[in-house]
C-alpha cells in the first residue's frame, strides 16, 4: 500500500509496518543493518498532518508512527517517532487495527488530532490519563466497526 492509503483510510491507533523492500543484512553487518532498518520497521498511527501551504511552498500530507521508547527505571527518556510524507516510495501494510471496547486518548492541537494513548477499556484509560496528567485529552471508544463510537466518549477538559 501507498503512503496516501495510510493517510485516507487507517485509523489513528492502528499498527503500520513499512519497508523498502530490500531483505534484512545479516546481522555481522552492522552499518548496512542500521541502514536497512531505517527503512523498514513497524509503528503506531499516531498523527496524520494534511497538506500545508507555507507561503509559496507547499508540504505534503504526513502521518506519524510511535515506534517505541527507550526508558530506564520506568521513566521514559526517548521516544522514537517516524513521519512519513504522501510522496513516500516505501511500501506500507495495516497490520492491525484498534479492536472493539479499546479506548484512544486523543489530544487536539493545530488543526490536528494525536493518539496519546491506546488502552484496553475506559478504566485503564482514565487511569493512564490520572497518571499522566493531560487535562484536554478526550476519550473514543472503538465500536464493533473499528470506527469510533459516540458512546463512551468523554472530553477531560477541566
Amino acid at each position: 500500500m501507498s503512503a496516501t492509503y495510510i493517510i485516507d483510510a487507517a485509523p489513528l491507533g492502528a499498527l503500520v509496518r513499512y519497508s523498502d523492500g530490500s531483505p534484512k543484512p545479516p546481522a555481522r553487518f552492522t552499518k548496512r543493518l542500521a541502514a536497512w532498518e531505517r527503512s523498514n520497521g513497524i509503528g503506531r498511527l499516531v498523527k496524520k498532518e494534511p497538506q500545508r501551504i507555507h507561503g509559496n511552498r507547499t508540504s505534503p500530507a504526513s502521518f506519524t508512527l510511535h515506534e517505541g521508547n527507550f526508558s530506564s527505571d520506568g521513566v521514559i527518556l526517548v521516544t522514537i517517532m517516524r513521519s512519513h510524507s504522501a510522496d513516500s516510495a516505501l511500501s506500507f501494510e495495516v497490520v492491525e487495527v484498534p479492536q472493539p471496547g479499546q479506548v484512544k486518548i486523543l489530544l487536539d492541537f493545530g488543526g490536528a488530532t494525536e493518539l496519546l494513548h491506546l488502552a484496553a477499556n475506559q478504566v485503564a484509560a482514565e487511569l493512564w490519563i490520572a497518571r499522566e496528567g493531560y487535562r484536554n485529552a478526550r476519550l473514543e471508544v472503538v465500536g464493533e466497526d473499528g470506527d469510533e463510537s459516540g458512546a463512551g466518549e468523554a472530553d477531560l477538559a477541566a
